[in-house]
């Protein structure tokens, strides 16, 4: 169980360079656990805790980038938030893509933010910091304000 001091974020990233950068912007918060997945079809076993992912720990939040293989980000969003138990889970949209497309058709699958990767260090960093600190410290859902009991 998540308690408010310790939460987990889900990386659905494939490009190694954006993963290594979002894994450094969260370095120190000692609060956020991030779990990397690399591919669409494997963030649809994470979080069903299938093979190979039995002891996956429920991410309080899901960073999902669209163009990934095996299965797109768009397909993973329509499926996870068709999912009762875990629509739930927020997911903000890390993407390169700036198409006006991309953002309605997020946003028509019910992702709770779009965010187009900065393409500067600093600036990619300070955005994925703003996500954690939005999210992880500032929001509150179910996951973190029910009682444990």
């Amino acid at each position: 169980m998540t308690d408010q001091t310790h939460v987990t974020v889900l990386l659905v990233e494939d490009d190694p360079g954006d993963a290594l950068l979002t894994r450094e912007a969260l370095e120190g918060r000692t609060r956020t656990r991030l779990e990397l997945v690399t591919d669409g079809a494997e963030a649809i076993a994470y979080l069903r805790r299938e093979a190979p992912h039995q002891d996956a720990v429920r991410p309080d939040l899901i960073l999902l980038d669209l163009n990934l293989p095996r299965r797109d980000g768009r397909e993973v969003l329509a499926e996870l938030k068709a999912d009762p138990d875990l629509a739930p889970i927020p997911v903000v949209i890390l993407t390169t893509s700036h198409a006006h497309e991309d953002i309605v058709r997020s946003y028509d699958l019910h992702a709770n933010a779009y965010v187009a990767k900065p393409v500067d260090f600093d600036d990619f960093a300070a955005a994925v910091r703003e996500i954690d600190d939005f999210y992880i410290g500032l929001v509150q859902r179910p996951s973190l304000s029910t009682s444990p009991n």
